[in-house]
This record gives C-alpha cells, structure tokens and sequence, in this order.
C-alpha cells in the first residue's frame, strides 16, 4: 500500500475520531454513549422494543408509523429536559410505558392508530425528558443524539421483527408472551424491584 493510499485511508478516521474517555457514563457525550444509552438500561429496550412490536402487531401503517411518533416526541420531551422544564413523575412514566405497552400486546388490544399514536407520543415525552435532562452535560450532545436516535430505531426494528412471528399461531403466542414479558420488567421497574 503506497503512502498516499494509506492517507486516504487514515483521513476519514481521523474526521470521526472522539476524545478516549475513561468511562461510559452519558456525561461522556459521543455517538458511542449515545449508541449505548438506549441498550444499556432494560427498562428503555422493553419500551422501544414494544413500540415496535405493538406497531406490527396492529400491522400498516402502524407498524411505520409509532416507531416514526416515538423518537420524534421523544425529541419534545428532550427539548423540555433541556430547557429544565420539570415534568413530575418521569422514572414512573417510563415504568408505565413498559406496563401499559405489554399489556396491550399481551391482551392482543387493537386501538384506533390515533390512540396507538397518542398512547406511543406520551410515553415518548417521559423517556425524552429522562435523556433530555442528562444531555447537557454530554461532550458532543449531536453525536450523542445521532447515536441515541439509531440505536432507538434498531430496537424499534427489533420490535418489528419479532412482531412479524403473529402470521402464526405459535407467533401469536410468542408476541403475546413477550408482551407479558415487558410489562412484567415494566412493573418491576415501576414497583423498584430493578
């Protein structure tokens, strides 16, 4: 490889290069932090992964549709976490979401896409003002917020995926089991058994 092959190789990874940091706390800032934020705490996945789910189950346009309203509120409610408007009871609501979206899952529960939406836009306020509030202090709150918003998305994906199994009656159980799931971590977050 000549030396200015090597060049052109190394140019790039020097533009997307972020400071070594010693620790993966959300003060770190970065697009890896932010990457890690939404799959490091169970109670975040069980919520993204059931917006997705609970969008399949109720098939198009649902299944595009909340996991598009859930990261677009999200943002709102990080707006308002930002700002430092205060927004009572933010680690309940985000307990809640995971209760309430298992529930409806695993009770096979078919809302009218505006309520889905609106069910889906609430929740995202809380998990929005919850990240919001803790990303002022991140180095590089863009990168962070890029990071945040894909790894939202593949768990969103995730969701998806898994409820495209309800074409079957085993995929039927299975959907409705793991929205059994959900909103049993959700309780247990919501009661401090995390």
């Amino acid at each position: 490889m000549t030396r200015f092959s090597r060049l052109l190789v190394a140019l790039p990874l020097t533009l997307i290069a972020t400071a070594a940091l010693a620790h993966t706390d959300t003060s770190a800032g970065g697009f890896i932090s932010g990457f890690r934020h939404p799959v490091a705490g169970w109670d975040h996945v069980a919520a993204m992964v059931a917006v997705g789910l609970w969008g399949a189950f109720l098939g198009l346009p649902a299944m595009w549709l909340l996991p598009v309203v859930f990261p677009l509120v999200m943002a709102f409610g990080g707006a308002l976490g930002v700002l430092g408007v205060p927004l009572p009871m933010v680690e309940t609501g985000i307990a809640l979401s995971g209760v309430v979206l298992g529930l409806l899952i695993a009770f096979a529960v078919r809302a009218p896409l505006w309520v889905a939406a609106v069910i889906v836009g609430i929740f995202a306020v809380f998990h929005g003002h919850a990240h919001g509030t803790e990303l002022p202090d991140a180095a590089n709150p863009f990168a962070y917020g890029i990071g945040f918003v894909i790894a939202t998305g593949l768990l969103h994906l995730s969701g998806i995926a898994l409820g495209l199994l309800i074409g079957s009656a085993p995929g039927r159980i299975v959907v409705r089991g793991v929205g059994a799931l959900i909103a049993a971590a959700g309780a247990a977050f919501l009661f401090g058994y995390a």
